[in-house]
Parts: structure tokens; C-alpha cells; sequence
């Protein structure tokens, strides 16, 4: 079997702003007029299309809050702050119509959505049966979990796979020290700078040549080192999180009855009768 894991936090995202665009290019609505489940639906169409080409092994991971444990760590680290109201107003309607669709949803709270994604990689890698574990995601965080060709990292936008080859070709460092990276070079998308005068081949460099930062030599870094370990702290994903004890339960099995409300509600009827027709084969 193959276990998919998607990034729905990131689908919200993408399909929001992607309907907004097409929405102006079209001229059918107004600028800053969004269809109040547009996004969903956009979610929902995508995971659907996987299941209608056999892939009914899924997990959906989404942040039910933007702030987590890592607020606490460092003060400037990612919040909701700035985020539209019309796409916040769809993230708990997402995480609700997947579940009623019959897809397993992991909103998270205290972890994020990466560290769902990272821990259900773990979970699923460790059954014998499963062939391979794709993680739906461009976020580079993700790369970190990546392992070898049975773990991979797949850019569904770019149409890109990468396994830990790629990964190393990419970044110039294999999957497991892709947190050194991060915290050596920063993210700007999580709200950490990393250290001041180490971009991404100097990184790759210390990294390959020494191991993870907490065998770099003591000249290394100097006074920069403890914020280093807490930019990796920050960059490390959590994989402990007990999402599933079988992989089976990822399996879908239709929607649920409480679907057809959902699909009405969002004036989606399509959705009834592609989950109908997936279901019945």
C-alpha cells in the first residue's frame, strides 16, 4: 500500500489565493470577494481525486491554530497575525468537511500541521506493508523526513517527487540534517533569521564536514551557538505525536452521512456523486 499525507493548511492556502486570482482574471467577481468555501471545496476536489485514482490511504494534517509549542521558544516565531479573515474563516469548515467526506483529519493545536505530517510518516514507515509514505507538501520542513526512496516529498503544484537523493541535491545536505540547515540559514516563513553571515552553501559546507551543530568545534559559532540549537529546536518536527496505531484506519471507506449537508452547504453537489461513484467501485 501507499500512504499519502497532505499538507491541508498549505491546500487552504494555495486554493484560496488560486481561486482569487482566477476569480479577477475572469472578471466573475469583484476584487477581495472570496466564495465563503471556495478553498474547501478546492481541498476536498483535490483529495478526492487521488482516492478516484486508487489512492485511499490518506491523512489530511491541518493546524487548527497557526501558534503552537513554538510560540513559547521564540517570541518573533509564525502567528495568526495577518492572516485574511476569509481564509481563516475556512480552516475548522476544512477540517470538518474532510472529516464528513470519511477522510482522516489531524487538526492540530499545540503541534503544527508539519509535525502531524512528520509523525504520521514515522507511524506509517514503520508498517511492513506499506510500500511507500508521500507527504503532499513543498514546505521544506518537510524534507527532514524524507528517507531514501520509501519516504518521499511530493510538490503536487510543481509535479515534483523527491526522495533523499533529491533532497541532497537540492539542498546540499541529506534529509536528516535538514534542521542544522534551517536553523544555520533561517526561515523566514516561520519567523526565525538563522545566524548572521551563513547562507545556504556555507551552511551545507560546516554541515557535511562536521555532522549536526552539536558536534560543530567550539570556534565554529562562538556566542551564536545556543541560539543555533534553539533555531534547530524550532526546526526539528516532532514525530511522537500518537495520530494512529493502524495504518488501516487511514483507509476510506465513503463519506459519512453527515457529507451531504456539507456538500449542500457549499453548493457542491458533484462532490455527493464523485464520492458515490469512488466508494461503489
Amino acid at each position: 500500500m501507499i500512504v499519502h499525507l497532505v499538507d491541508g493548511t498549505y491546500e487552504l492556502f494555495r486554493h484560496f489565493y488560486g481561486l482569487r486570482r482566477f476569480t479577477r482574471v475572469k472578471g466573475s467577481a469583484p476584487r477581495g470577494v472570496d466564495r465563503p468555501y471556495g478553498a474547501v471545496v478546492g481541498v476536498l476536489q483535490g483529495v478526492l481525486a487521488m482516492i478516484e485514482q486508487g489512492d485511499t490511504y490518506i491523512g489530511v494534517a491541518t493546524d487548527h491554530v497557526i501558534e503552537s509549542f513554538r510560540n513559547r521558544l521564540w517570541a518573533d516565531y509564525k502567528t495568526g497575525a495577518g492572516i485574511e479573515r476569509a481564509l481563516l474563516a475556512q480552516f475548522h469548515p476544512l477540517e470538518e468537511a474532510l472529516a464528513a467526506m470519511g477522510v482522516v483529519v489531524w487538526p492540530m493545536i499545540e503541534l503544527e500541521a508539519d509535525d502531524a505530517l512528520a509523525s504520521a510518516a514515522h507511524l506509517a514507515s514503520k508498517d511492513k506493508r506499506v510500500e511507500k509514505v508521500a507527504i503532499w507538501t513543498p514546505d521544506k520542513d518537510l524534507a527532514q523526513c524524507v528517507r531514501g526512496t520509501r519516504v518521499v516529498q511530493i510538490d503536487g503544484r510543481r509535479k515534483i517527487i523527491r526522495d533523499a537523493a533529491a533532497i541532497r541535491e537540492k539542498f546540499g545536505v541529506g534529509p536528516p540534517l535538514i534542521p542544522d540547515l534551517l536553523a544555520l540559514v533561517g526561515d523566514a516563513g516561520d519567523g526565525y533569521p538563522g545566524i548572521p553571515g551563513i547562507g545556504g552553501r556555507t551552511a551545507a559546507t560546516l554541515l557535511n564536514r562536521y555532522g549536526p551543530i552539536e558536534k560543530f568545534p567550539s570556534n565554529i559559532l562562538g556566542k551564536q551557538r545556543k541560539l543555533a540549537l534553539l533555531f534547530k529546536k524550532l526546526a526539528t518536527l516532532r514525530t511522537d505525536a500518537p495520530l494512529f496505531k493502524k495504518v488501516e484506519t487511514l483507509r476510506w471507506r465513503g463519506a459519512t452521512p453527515a457529507f451531504a449537508a456539507w456538500a449542500d452547504r457549499m453548493k457542491a453537489p458533484q462532490l455527493i456523486e464523485r464520492c458515490e461513484k469512488a466508494a461503489g467501485r
